[in-house]
């Protein structure tokens, strides 16, 4: 089997979503799976997909980006005002999850592992044809320049053509559809897991497509 550069989309704590798009996708020793970020918060199960990424990371060549409810959580353990911001952006469910949700000493109930797995998380990953990102970019910026603000947080409606030239995938701003986003110069597959969308998996070379969601479905296409 050729190797292939697969990325996966804002998995929102679907545990389920993401074991059944792991078994459809099969990932070999020779693929590279980036990981847009955004694997806790408001789903129902954001320890057990941690644990699972933890565990996952010898099976290929594993990328674990950055998502701005990764940033969440980083903040929120060191300062109690962004702790009460977070759960409110589906930290909560996050807390139930770890069995935290009435401790103030909710940082020390989440493993040392998983600080460290969230700790290690990158701004971005670039091939020679793609950049991935979790949100967004600044079209005329290096990658290495890019502010936390387009990263994290930008909705992809404001997204362009980046100076490279090359194709972006990204994730962040949902595809209530359960349908890629293609934009021409960039991918969106965030297709709304957590809101009973789909988990998407991309083949960035070849645009083949897999999906799973929380109701154990699967179902695979060709972007055309």
């Amino acid at each position: 089997m050729s190797k292939r550069t697969l990325s996966i989309g804002d998995i929102h704590g679907c545990h389920a979503s993401l074991t059944g798009l792991l078994e459809l996708v099969a990932p070999q020793p020779g693929d590279t799976l980036v990981f847009l970020g955004d694997y806790i918060d408001r789903g129902p199960a954001s320890r057990e997909v941690i644990e699972s990424l933890i565990n996952f990371s010898g099976r290929c060549t594993a990328v674990f980006l950055r998502g701005n409810h990764e940033i969440m959580i980083l903040e929120a353990r060191e300062d109690p005002l962004q702790a009460n911001l977070w759960q409110t952006h589906g930290g909560f469910e996050t807390l139930i999850s770890y069995g935290a949700e009435y401790d103030i000493n909710w940082a020390s109930e989440i493993p040392e592992s998983h600080w460290r797995f969230l700790d290690q998380t990158k701004r971005h990953f670039e091939t020679d044809t793609h950049i991935f990102v979790h949100a967004g970019l600044d079209a005329g910026a290096d990658m290495d320049a890019q502010p936390d603000r387009a990263i994290y947080w930008e909705k992809v409606d404001r997204l362009r053509p980046h100076k490279s030239g090359k194709c972006i995938v990204c994730g962040h701003s949902p595809q209530h559809s359960g349908q890629i986003l293609d934009l021409g110069f960039a991918f969106c597959i965030d297709t709304a897991a957590v809101k009973g969308g789909w988990l998407t998996c991309l083949d960035v070379a070849t645009g083949r497509w897999w999906q799973a969601n929380e109701r154990r479905e699967k179902r695979i296409g060709v972007i055309r």
